[in-house]
């Protein structure tokens, strides 16, 4: 049975790319508004996973995503991170030279601005990066370009007039594959395993110090730690780590009951293959 995958954004937008690189080509994609309708698409049954990016080197995390993941009863099965190469597309026959103003996803804007700059361009958000080339295409003048993947180009018949426009080549953004808790999808990797959790700590003197001991003492490697704010409790914070290791680990089991008996909630968002 071919696997569906929930993304947000249209088709050809970095997380379909994303989705295939983890997954393989075979797979459905079901391209999405935006990330609550991503969620939903797995909650309510419409597609089995979905691929969400959770932080990107240059932009840091995608808030968003955290909360959604402590919102909604999804496990984590899999990571992978994709190179992001952002590129300027315009319709065929369209120069460099003719092109007055750029579409794309605020995100890509902000990490293209030396090339916007020095071209000149009037920068123009839009909700996605693919969405743009495919909104290029359908009403685009030729003044007008989009930044996106290669892939979207490709997909809509949009012409590259200039490659790798990125501030920085080291842009890399990682995604996450979700499923529900009952449908253990494995995705092909042979990596490492790393285990997620989310926690909330009473809000007193040295409540996170003495969390985040259950780790060191241990000698558990934390890779990740993001903090989101608690709705209706001002200044309390929900906090989000990643470790290296595997849960069924003797070591990182009771690393995760200690963190238990501190903390006023714990969950374990998942335990997968590390992306490399």
């Amino acid at each position: 049975m071919t696997l569906t995958v929930a993304f947000q954004g249209e088709r050809g937008a970095f997380s379909e790319e994303a989705a295939r690189k983890l997954l393989g080509d075979s797979v459905e994609a079901v391209p999405c508004r935006t990330f609550e309708d991503v969620f939903a698409a797995v909650a309510g049954g419409r597609v089995r996973s979905a691929l969400i990016p959770i932080e990107n080197s240059l932009a840091g995390s995608v808030v968003r995503n955290y909360e959604l993941l402590a919102e909604d009863d999804l496990s984590i099965r899999g990571e992978v991170y994709l190179r992001i190469s952002h590129n300027l597309v315009a319709r065929p026959g369209v120069k460099l030279s003719d092109i007055r103003r750029v579409h794309s996803h605020p995100v890509a804007l902000a990490q293209c601005q030396r090339f916007i700059a020095e071209h000149m361009l009037e920068a123009i958000a839009s909700y996605d990066t693919a969405g743009a080339v495919k909104d290029l295409m359908s009403k685009g003048g030729s003044s007008t370009g989009a930044i996106a993947g290669r892939m979207a180009a490709e997909l809509y018949g949009g012409e590259i007039v200039a490659e790798e426009i990125e501030d920085h080549a080291e842009n890399f953004t990682r995604f996450l594959l979700l499923s529900k808790p009952e449908d253990r999808i494995t995705p092909a990797s042979g990596g490492a395993l790393k285990t997620s959790i989310m926690f909330r700590t009473p809000n007193r003197p040295g409540a996170l110090f003495r969390a985040l001991a259950a780790f060191a003492l241990r000698d558990v490697n934390m890779t990740k730690i993001e903090s989101r704010p608690i709705v209706g409790r001002p200044w309390e914070y929900s906090f989000y780590v990643d470790i290296g290791g595997d849960t069924a680990d003797p070591n990182i089991a009771r690393a995760i009951d200690h963190l238990r008996e501190m903390s006023e909630v714990i969950r374990v968002l998942g335990c997968y293959p590390a992306g490399s």
